[in-house]
C-alpha cells in the first residue's frame, strides 16, 4: 500500500482503497480460483463451457434437434479440408473429385439433419462465397430446395445458376449479384415475383424462357439491359402475365408497340 501525492491511499496495483469496498460487493476483489486473470483488462475471464463447439457445424453437433428448415438464416459455407490447403494450387481437379466422393459419402443421419427438402422459406444472402468449394457446395444445397417458395440469395456473387431446377419457387431474390445473361437464371417453373437488380444483364435474350411461368413481378433496375430503346414495351411483350416491372405498373405506352424482336448481337455501341 502506498500513499500518492493527493493523499488517497492505494493498493500496490493503483486501486484505490475508497473504492475497494465497492469492487467487493461486485466480487470482483476476490475472484474464485478457477478464473483466469487477463493481463489486460485486469479482469477475471472464464472460457466458455461450449468454446469447443465454436468451429463446428450446427448439423455436427451432438444431440442436437434441430433441423434446417427451422433456420431462418442459416450460415452454410465449409471450410477445406488441410488436403486441400495444401494441394489447392496444383491438384484443383484432384480437389474437386475428393470432395465430390465426400458429398456422396455423406451419411444418412447428417443428410436427414440437414433437411433442405424441407424448407418452405430460406434466406441464404451474404454468404461470402470467396472460394470455388464454397460455391460448389452452396449450389449443392441449392439444389435440394424442392419444395422453398420464398428465396433470399442477396449478395453472393452468383454468376450462373442454370444448373438449379427450383419447381416451387414462388419469390426468388437475386439483388446484387454477378449474373450476365438471363441464361443463367434457375428453372423457375411457378416463379411469380424474381428480383434481379443490380445485376450486370445487357440482353434480354433468355426472357422467353420466363414466358410460360405465372411472373407478375420483375425488377431489373440498375441493369445494363434497362437503358435499351422500348425496354420496358419489349418486356411485356414478351411476359403475358407481367404486370409490374421495376416496381412500376403496366403503363398505356408500355401496350403501344408489339411485335418486337430482340436484335442481332453487334459491335455497334447505342449511346443515350
Amino acid at each position: 500500500m502506498s500513499e500518492s501525492s493527493s493523499g488517497v491511499n492505494t493498493l500496490s496495483d493503483g486501486l484505490p482503497k475508497s473504492h475497494l469496498s465497492h469492487y467487493s460487493e461486485l466480487g470482483v476483489a476476490h475472484l474464485p480460483a478457477s478464473v483466469h486473470r487477463s493481463p489486460d483488462s485486469g479482469l477475471g475471464s472464464t472460457p466458455l463451457p461450449a468454446s469447443r463447439f465454436r468451429f463446428a457445424s450446427w448439423h455436427h453437433l451432438p444431440q442436437c434437434d434441430l433441423t434446417g428448415d427451422q433456420l431462418t438464416c442459416p450460415r452454410v459455407r465449409e471450410g477445406p479440408s488441410d488436403d486441400e490447403l495444401i494441394q489447392r494450387e496444383a491438384c484443383v481437379d484432384r480437389r474437386r473429385r475428393k470432395r465430390r466422393r465426400e458429398e456422396e459419402g455423406q451419411s444418412w443421419e447428417e443428410r436427414r439433419q440437414e433437411n433442405w427438402e424441407n424448407c418452405r422459406e430460406l434466406n441464404l444472402s451474404y454468404q461470402d462465397l470467396g472460394d470455388d468449394f464454397q460455391e460448389q457446395n452452396f449450389l449443392r444445397i441449392l439444389r435440394r430446395l424442392i419444395r422453398v417458395e420464398q428465396l433470399q440469395l442477396v449478395n453472393n456473387s452468383l454468376s450462373n445458376l442454370s444448373s438449379v431446377c427450383l419447381p416451387r419457387c414462388r419469390i426468388l431474390n437475386l439483388h446484387r449479384n454477378h449474373l450476365v445473361s438471363l441464361h443463367q437464371l434457375p428453372k423457375l417453373p411457378a416463379v411469380e415475383q424474381l428480383c434481379l437488380s443490380e445485376n450486370a444483364i445487357s440482353s434480354l435474350e433468355g426472357l422467353n424462357a420466363l414466358r410460360n411461368s405465372p411472373l407478375r413481378s420483375l425488377n431489373l433496375a440498375l441493369n445494363p439491359v434497362t437503358f435499351f430503346q422500348d425496354y420496358r414495351a419489349r418486356v411485356f411483350s414478351f411476359l403475358p402475365n407481367l404486370e409490374i416491372l421495376d416496381g412500376v405498373p403496366m403503363l398505356p405506352e408500355d401496350q403501344l408497340h408489339t411485335g418486337f424482336q430482340f436484335p442481332q448481337i453487334t459491335r455497334m455501341c447505342n449511346i443515350l
